[in-house]
């Protein structure tokens, strides 16, 4: 099983009161990982809403994650 760094911005880093963390999980893709942390830390938001990044690059929602990788959920961002 991999083992990511997963970093959190604006209204889910408020929901899980931290900034990143490191976790070793069975989620193959981006959309399965945020399911899973969403099903953990009680995110509202749907995983349709949320961008991933992973290495610094915008990514498919099926994208292939791999031990080592560091995702970025980004949530919808307010313009104003």
């Amino acid at each position: 099983m991999p083992t990511l760094t997963v970093q959190y911005f604006a209204i889910l880093r408020e929901q899980r009161g931290l900034t990143e963390e490191k976790l070793t999980t069975s989620a193959a893709t981006p959309t399965v990982l945020y399911e899973e942390l969403r099903a953990r830390h009680g995110f509202t938001l749907p995983a349709n809403r949320v961008r991933a990044a992973v290495n610094d690059e915008f990514v498919a929602a099926d994208a292939p994650l791999r031990d080592g990788d560091r995702v970025v959920f980004i949530p919808p961002v307010a313009g104003g």
